[in-house]
């Protein structure tokens, strides 16, 4: 594997983590929730021959620090490209978004736009939480507070991962659940005010100019691929891949059809 370099870098008045390494053009790889950088593992190794990466803890996740109670994706968005900054980067970045890291995409395109030379979705989506759902993260914030985010791994693990490799890796789903309960309580409380608090993207699609690259695993229920090639259809420039044999962690589940998927879009 590619040497990576691990540092904590000073953005605002957070210490934020990132690992980078490899060469070519800036790949940003953003990470779900609650997950930490190393969900890219399997990007990282392949993709350092093809891409300068840059994957980071995002505020309140792995070494990360936390912030305060509720981390907008606006407030995620806006770290990144002070990461960024701090790491020295000026020329644009591929920024690819897993679920959250995809809510945050929405944001750093509307704010950062200059920043970016294309995108990457991967099961996520562009609408905002309807309102029981939103209700139901602000009640999993409090819980997780006192509880810890074990219970969240107890009710996501059959969305996350597939039947197929739940069963035929048992290790990979158990490392998925040893991330979410170590996943820092306060990061995770204020995300989730802050996903229940996101707006709708939708109505920006068509306004999305940027080379884009939509994956969506064939059988994530979160992001479902119907919904998903839907909302690629509305951006300009979006080409929609399907993993087969993935749920909503695609890029772990099935690391060389995305790394493939990756690497042509790269080129």
């Amino acid at each position: 594997m590619e040497a990576f370099n691990a540092t904590k870098w000073k953005v605002g008045d957070l210490h934020l983590y990132m690992a980078d390494g490899g060469s070519g053009s800036p790949l940003l790889l953003v990470h779900g929730f609650p997950l930490d950088h190393t969900m890219w593992r399997g990007q990282m190794a392949e993709l350092a021959a093809h891409a300068h990466i840059l994957a980071p803890d995002l505020r309140g996740f792995g070494l990360s620090d936390a912030g305060g109670d509720v981390t907008t994706m606006e407030q995620f968005a806006d770290d990144l490209a002070g990461l960024l900054d701090a790491r020295g980067i000026v020329e644009p970045v591929v920024y690819c978004g897993l679920s959250m890291g995809g809510y945050i995409g929405w944001q750093f395109v509307r704010r950062h736009r200059q920043r970016l030379r294309g995108l990457i979705l991967c099961d996520t989506r562009a609408g905002a939480d309807a309102p029981v759902g939103a209700q139901s993260r602000l009640v999993n914030a409090d819980r997780v507070l006192v509880e810890g985010a074990g219970f969240l791994a107890d009710g996501m693990m059959d969305k996350l991962l597939a039947s197929q490799t739940r069963h035929e890796r048992p290790a990979l789903a158990d490392d998925v659940r040893r991330m979410m309960n170590d996943a820092p309580r306060q990061g995770v409380a204020a995300a989730l005010r802050g996903m229940a608090a996101r707006v709708d993207a939708t109505a920006w699609l068509p306004e999305i100019d940027l080379p884009t690259l939509v994956l969506c695993g064939e059988h994530d229920v979160i992001s479902p691929p119907a919904e998903m090639q839907a909302f690629a259809q509305q951006m300009p420039h979006a080409r929609f891949v399907h993993i087969p044999a993935a749920g909503h962690l695609a890029p772990l589940e099935q690391p060389q059809a995305v790394n493939r998927a990756i690497r042509e879009f790269l080129a």
